[in-house]
């Protein structure tokens, strides 16, 4: 390595330890993304028009402290707590900023909804909590007026089967968590890698792909492994012993980032890598953050780490995920047991169990054990890693679990018995919220 790629290794490096944290000032983040619909029939309503999703937040940023905006159009809003972008098909995401509590996130959430909703009410549209858009096809789906999603719809269109599908057709729900130190770091990532495959199928939500019932489980799995191998699936080295800093970072070097911003303006990389692409002299945050920004693991690496199996759920059950993630990650008994549990999983091991689950979903087999079986287990230790007030968090996922069933399992059996509204209309968020 020359020196110059050695400064840039270590400008990487410093902008993943300034994230560790002090133990006793650990926060927790959620990314919960929604489908914006029309209420009579789920269609997706477009960035464009009077009634559109432009319109929608035009209203909703009047008393905003910050508005984004690209060319004239609004692509993002800053209120106080949370953060409103658009994904590309114009999916609609909050970002809660981290907080200590589980109790924080849930008011903010709630404060979110009581500003939005009505706008959209007053359109018969509504917020739609589902891992893939149930009716209306991607072809049919516009992207929104945001340069780096053209540019990165037309990388994608020579990749993966199913990688504009991913941009425009997927909802999601991440949690994001911090780190004490490189061991700390080293800990969880390699955890929660092992405990994807789980992950993913707990948190299935998407028995609706393109229209129709999927002859798939776990469609969020099956369109990221069929997406673009540069960015996507497990880091390299990540399931052994000792990973550090320095491995995710050149899993980031060493890969092409499609473009990268520079004094604000967008500058195409095609297939050059990012260590061919930087320059050292001039290498700001701002750029070491979009390239970070730029490549989508199962667990990323930012200045905290970011949990992305998860399908988009209603919010008491991405409640239910934080609080499960809590409890699992941020009580050093759990996570050193789990740690211990997961040493001899590896890379091979993971992907196997993810190719089970897009056959048989929750009712995998993930090595020995049956997937649910572990489901239940997990949430047994994270109820034990948390306090009083926060195991409430874990009732939904357990009613589900120790049904045997998901979310997924739960559209199916509503639409073999009703009609494909009523069969998803759980997944609405509806009425006033207090």
């Amino acid at each position: 390595m020359s020196l110059t790629e050695k400064n840039i290794e270590n400008k990487f490096l410093e902008y993943i330890k300034s994230g560790e944290k002090e133990p006793d000032n650990l926060r927790l983040g959620l990314e919960l993304e929604h489908f914006i619909v029309y209420e009579k029939d789920l269609s997706t309503v477009s960035y464009y028009g009077s009634d559109g999703v432009e319109s929608s937040l035009e209203e909703f940023s009047k008393d905003a402290k910050n508005v984004k905006r690209e060319n004239g159009h609004i692509i993002g809003v800053d209120k106080d707590g949370y953060y409103i972008t658009l994904e590309p098909g114009a999916q609609l995401e909050i970002s809660v900023e981290k907080k200590d509590s589980i109790i924080e996130i849930e008011q903010i959430y709630i404060n979110f909804l009581n500003e939005f909703l009505p706008i959209l009410k007053k359109k018969k549209q509504t917020l739609i909590n589902l891992g893939y858009q149930p009716v209306t096809k991607i072809d049919e789906i516009k992207l929104i007026p945001k340069e780096r999603y053209s540019i990165m719809y037309e990388h994608f269109y020579s990749k993966g089967k199913y990688a504009h599908n991913m941009m425009k057709g997927t909802a999601a729900t991440q949690v994001s968590i911090d780190y004490t130190d490189e061991n700390d770091y080293a800990k969880k990532i390699r955890v929660i890698n092992a405990l994807s495959p789980v992950l993913y199928a707990m948190f299935e939500n998407a028995y609706i792909f393109e229209g129709k019932p999927t002859e798939n489980h776990c469609t969020r799995a099956l369109i990221w492994k069929n997406c673009d191998d540069d960015r996507t699936g497990i880091v390299p080295g990540s399931l052994k012993d000792n990973f550090k800093y320095t491995d995710y970072v050149n899993y980031i070097l060493n890969r092409p980032p499609i473009f990268t911003i520079r004094d604000g303006k967008i500058i195409r990389t095609f297939e050059k890598k990012v260590i061919e692409v930087v320059d050292e002299k001039n290498l700001t945050q701002e750029e070491i953050m979009h390239l970070m920004s730029m490549f989508f693991p199962d667990v990323r690496t930012k200045t905290y780490i970011e949990i992305r199996m998860m399908d988009s759920v209603p919010f008491d059950f991405a409640l239910g995920a934080v609080a499960l993630i809590k409890g699992l990650f941020y009580n050093k008994k759990n996570l050193d047991f789990l740690y211990e549990k997961v040493k001899e999983i590896d890379e091979k091991e993971v992907n196997l169990g993810k190719e089970e689950i897009i056959k048989n979903g929750l009712f995998s087999l993930y090595g020995n054990h049956k997937m649910i079986d572990i489901a239940k287990h997990l949430l047994n230790i994270a109820h034990d890693g948390l306090d009083d007030e926060e195991k409430n968090y874990l009732v939904p996922l357990n009613n589900l679990c120790y049904n045997e069933i998901n979310l997924y399992e739960r559209t199916k059996m509503l639409y073999e018995s009703k009609d494909r509204l009523n069969a998803l209309d759980w997944a609405k968020v509806k009425g006033e919220v207090v």
